[in-house]
């Protein structure tokens, strides 16, 4: 089914601010992007030929620090899409509270389509497009959706050329070239954290317990790799090219082997073979969604059988499942905490830069779970203030009041 991101984040910003009592005029100015830029992008093909591709930077609201997001390389990559998750990373990072606004960006484009050559072409040609409004202390572009640490240094690279050497223009960096400890594992490690407290707070032993993994990239292989380290029981997973399940468990780190062998999960011995469907109804403790926006929908929401939903990717969950899964009594944890873990190494990433001064990875790590933990526990106890108040209102009425008080501060409304 086709689903519209902007208006789904649209409906959760309503109902918090609503919740929150903001000023009419204050809440259509903290909804809404400041600035949106699409470019076209010519890319000449290997074969001599042309392409032109579509591209955007979306810039939400910098009040309280630079605009800061990730750039996602995907063929379903359109504006609504990316203004959404422009505004859902100016709302994560005012919950974790670090100092940074939010923007997002993308391509329309399949990176797999693409030879080395090209994807590096079309990395720098839309750095040039996108130039006039990036900076190392105006908006920082990260890793999404089928970027990396390698486009990542292409990127700095280019806007290097014209600037001088400027590690702090991205984050995500290959570690020899400013990249920080530990930002791989970052937002996977965090889910799991996340997915820890969330155990210790509604009295889930987490020592034994069922975890499902919907998308096994960079956040879902790392949080199941965390996971099984905490003695949890991965039993079923998926990306792709199809879903696996075991009862007993899956082996995370045979998988992992067999996975960056083969380029594949689906034809592992150490599961068997599902429908990509099925898995999100599989009976468990905790369902982990970590691929891409609004897999769990007014459609299949009534099948889920799960006791927590942890948000791994952006946007997994419509607002009409939301009310689905309220009725079942399923609380979901929302993505503007779950994955916040990348950008906050991410921050401090660019703080590093900026100091030519580098942590060890134990340094990072404590500083990222602190923050998390932090945030998660300030978020639970707002949502049990009242009992209609989900986890996921309780977070953006948190972020919303810190970003309401920024606008205010800097006189951006009277």
């Amino acid at each position: 089914m086709e689903i519209n991101n902007f208006k789904s984040y649209c409906d959760q910003f309503d109902r918090a601010s609503h919740e929150l009592g903001l000023d009419e005029n204050l809440a259509a100015l903290l909804k809404y992007p400041d600035r949106e830029l699409a470019v076209e992008l010519p890319l000449i093909r290997d074969d001599g030929s042309l392409k032109v591709l579509r591209g955007y930077r979306i810039q939400h609201n910098d009040a309280r620090g630079p605009f800061k997001g990730g750039l996602r390389y995907h063929p379903q990559v359109d504006i609504d899409e990316v203004r959404a998750l422009s505004a859902l990373m100016t709302f994560k990072t005012a919950l974790v509270d670090i100092p940074f606004g939010g923007a997002k960006g993308g391509i329309q484009v399949d990176p797999a389509s693409l030879s080395a050559r090209e994807l590096e072409q079309l990395t720098r040609t839309f750095v040039r497009a996108i130039y006039p409004v990036i900076g190392v202390q105006t908006d920082i572009p990260a890793p999404d959706v089928n970027t990396n640490a390698q486009i990542m240094a292409w990127i700095m690279d280019e806007y290097s050329q014209t600037q001088g050497y400027s590690p702090g223009i991205v984050t995500g960096k290959p570690i020899s070239l400013g990249g920080s400890q530990g930002r791989e594992a970052a937002t996977g490690v965090g889910v799991s954290i996340i997915l820890r407290e969330t155990a210790k707070h509604r009295n889930i032993p987490l020592e034994g317990a069922s975890v499902v993994i919907q998308g096994f990239g960079n956040v879902g292989s790392w949080a199941a790799k965390t996971l099984h380290s905490y003695g949890c029981k991965i039993i079923g997973v998926s990306n792709a090219q199809g879903a696996l399940y075991n009862g007993e468990g899956i082996d995370i780190p045979a998988l992992i082997k067999f996975r960056d062998e083969h380029d594949s999960i689906h034809l592992s011995s150490l599961a068997e073979p599902i429908e990509a469907d099925e898995l999100l109804c599989l009976e468990c403790d905790f369902l982990i969604p970590a691929a891409l926006g609004g897999v769990i929908h007014k459609l299949n929401a009534e099948c889920l059988r799960c006791k927590v939903v942890i948000e791994g990717a952006n946007g997994p969950t419509t607002p009409t499942a939301d009310e689905v899964l309220w009725g079942k009594n399923i609380p979901v944890i929302p993505d503007i905490l779950a994955n916040a873990g990348g950008v906050i190494v991410s921050y401090y990433e660019w703080v590093q830069n900026l100091q030519r001064h580098y942590w060890e990875s134990n340094e990072i790590a404590q500083k990222l779970e602190k923050k998390l933990i932090d945030s998660f526990y300030e978020m639970a106890a707002l949502a049990h203030t009242k009992k209609e108040l989900s986890y996921r209102t309780s977070a953006f009425m948190l972020s919303i009041k810190r970003v309401a008080e920024a606008v205010k501060m800097r006189g951006r409304i009277t």
